[in-house]
């Protein structure tokens, strides 16, 4: 019997915490995962004067037409920030780009209650809002209110290795959040924040919302 050719999907991460997420729940018989971590890119966004927007897109397009270049047959970015800076019509690849951000997107506006969106990382609070009005101004829909967390003294601990500590923090503040009101509905906005949004849910029996389970339900 000839083996099953799969196919070859290049994955963006501006961390590498964010690919046991992706290699869990994407990878098959039938596709090949390849990761690529570039975390520096928003780091000197944010730090270096010299380094501004227009030097950022310059790389985030140098990234992607390396990782075409490996032979891949899709690339995922799985960072919204990188993907507020992705100019498309710049590319010179023809090979489709998934935006891990656009299922989300979809789930968000689709809401009809007023919705708490947790977040770690303040950097990316702009970039994922815009994002997200564009993409419902774009399919021509209103987005439900959203009440903005960011929850303090989290990032850093991610930035450091240290998950076990960041995971507790993120859950023990949706945990605060459920007391006051197990009926309100939450999700968290970036990969890195999954493990911890997942067991909240398992621990109080309610649905929390993320961008990973929206993009399974959409590839699977």
């Amino acid at each position: 019997m000839k083996a099953k050719i799969k196919k070859k999907m290049g994955c963006l991460h501006a961390h590498h915490s964010n690919i046991a997420y992706i290699q869990q729940a994407l990878a098959s018989d039938d596709r090949e995962l390849v990761h690529f971590v570039e975390p520096g890119l928003l780091m000197r966004l944010s730090s270096d004067a010299e380094f501004n927007v227009k030097h950022a897109q310059d790389k985030v397009i140098e990234q992607l037409e390396w990782i075409a270049r490996t032979k891949v047959d899709s690339i995922l970015i799985t960072c919204t920030n990188y993907i507020a800076l992705l100019k498309e019509s710049r590319l010179t690849t023809s090979i489709p780009i998934l935006k891990m951000d656009e299922p989300y997107f979809r789930y968000l506006c689709g809401l009809e209650e007023r919705h708490i969106l947790l977040f770690t990382n303040p950097a990316t609070v702009d970039g994922t809002m815009k994002r997200l009005n564009e993409y419902a101004a774009a399919q021509g829909k209103e987005h439900s209110p959203f009440e903005i967390h960011v929850i303090e003294n989290a990032f850093g601990f991610i930035m450091q290795g240290e998950k076990e500590i960041y995971d507790r923090i993120i859950t023990d503040y949706i945990s605060e959040l459920l007391v006051n009101d197990r009926k309100q509905s939450i999700s968290v906005a970036q990969l890195s924040m999954v493990d911890a949004a997942q067991k909240a849910e398992l621990e109080w029996a309610v649905p929390i919302g993320n961008p990973l389970k929206t993009l399974v339900a959409q590839l699977g």
